[in-house]
């Protein structure tokens, strides 16, 4: 039984990402083309996505979805579906995100397949400028519409790998052999994320293919939102200051549904609705210690201070997948686990430098579990030591917090603040 079978889709589709002029969404609704019933090899069938006119108009598929099983994927699987959009700029001279193919090339039929009915699989011929983004299955000989599906601008994809085996056609004994692959895109760079359309490659064989002419990923930027860091604090008087600031939000960064794991929703879930999370990086000044030094010589002060250690962090990634300074991918242990084998989106990840509060933006953040601050202080002043926490909150699309909040210190950056000031 289709566990989501009841559930409808969401009663809105989610803002569609924007790269340049492309919108780029995704659809859980599907037509079946084909599949190989009555034939002797293992269950299999090809869909193409049909995003809703209603709720996706003038969204198209980039290529059909290969299957194992002849089950109904309705509400069960899920793929990117693009449109063409507005220039990013008024008056901008850009070439348009989509093109349809130029023509077809056959890439297999099942003739000898012993199948119910006929099949055959193309790979869509793009303009030059634009490719492929995956293969279209006919119910038959003929040559599918170049309606069916859309080529993407060169430059708004990435090339990506061959991953896994979905299907073949072994043991049916179709005239020509055939296997069709899934498509693992390539690590993201910093600020973006790299993810699978959810379409296939093919090819006449039973071996994995090194490398396919319509093996591409999709790309967009992590949307940032920044704001001023908080004002150091600073001593006025001899009395002893306040323990910390407030924390202020000086980053937020936007994330699709799919490079979230939420410990409390399902991927179906998340996509329903909350197709994006808010991740917030809030900065405050932390005081280590306060010495006073009323002699008429200058004074050793030490202060042992106790800040949230690196398993705060390692925790709070481990509940979301979300890492700080690293990429991370749907191939993390943790993230794979909690996700249904077959609602996912395949995906690599990275935040931009600036969100890392570290130089060493290549290694996991590590605090230490205590610090020793030593300072010396002149005769007849105060001083005041602080270091900067960053705090790391992931918030739902309704505002509600996802696992508890991750932090790290920098001892790199003290803060120091005296009184009286030097003149």
């Amino acid at each position: 039984m289709n566990p989501h079978e009841d559930d409808a889709a969401p009663s809105r589709p989610m803002e569609s990402i924007k790269v340049e002029n492309l919108l780029i969404n995704f659809t859980t609704e599907f037509h079946r083309i084909w599949d190989n019933k009555g034939s002797r090899s293992k269950p299999g069938g090809f869909w193409r996505p049909s995003p809703a006119p209603d709720s996706l108009p003038g969204f198209f598929p980039l290529g059909d979805l290969a299957v194992s099983g002849h089950d109904n994927i309705n509400n069960r699987r899920v793929v990117a579906v693009v449109c063409e959009g507005e220039p990013p700029s008024a008056g901008a001279n850009q070439d348009k995100a989509l093109s349809k193919p130029d023509d077809f090339e056959q890439v297999w039929k099942d003739t000898g397949s012993g199948a119910k009915t006929d099949c055959s699989i193309w790979r869509p011929v793009p303009p030059e400028g634009y490719v492929a983004l995956g293969l279209v299955c006919a119910d038959g000989l003929d040559k599918p519409s170049v309606n069916s599906v859309r080529c993407v601008r060169a430059d708004l994809v990435v090339a990506a790998s061959i991953d896994t085996m979905i299907w073949s056609d072994k043991g049916s004994r179709a005239k020509q052999d055939f296997s069709v692959w899934s498509v693992l895109p390539p690590v993201a760079a910093a600020g973006e994320i790299h993810f699978a359309p959810g379409t296939f490659v093919g090819v006449n064989s039973y071996t994995k293919p090194a490398t396919h002419a319509a093996a591409h990923a999709l790309r967009m930027r992590i949307s940032l939102k920044a704001e001023p860091s908080p004002v150091p604090p600073s001593l006025t008087g001899y009395e002893p200051p306040t323990s910390s600031q407030s924390a202020t939000v000086t980053q937020t960064a936007r994330l699709p549904w799919f490079a979230i794991k939420d410990p409390n929703l399902s991927a179906f879930e998340q996509f329903r609705t909350s197709p994006y999370y808010l991740l917030h990086r809030k900065e405050q000044y932390v005081l280590i210690g306060h010495g006073h030094n009323t002699s008429s010589s200058g004074k050793t002060f030490k202060w042992t201070d106790e800040a949230p250690t690196a398993e705060s962090l390692e925790t709070f990634s481990r509940l979301t997948s979300v890492e700080v300074g690293v990429e991370w991918s749907s191939r993390l242990p943790e993230f794979s686990i909690s996700l249904s084998p077959t609602f996912s989106v395949e995906f690599s990840a990275k935040l931009g430098n600036s969100f890392s509060p570290v130089s060493t933006q290549n290694s996991r953040l590590i605090g230490p579990l205590a610090t020793h601050v030593v300072t010396i202080v002149a005769k007849k002043r105060v001083v005041a030591v602080y270091r900067t926490q960053f705090d790391y909150q992931l918030l739902r699309s309704n505002g509600t917090q996802v696992a508890s909040e991750g932090s790290y210190s920098d001892y790199d950056k003290l803060h120091l603040s005296e009184y009286p000031p030097e003149q």
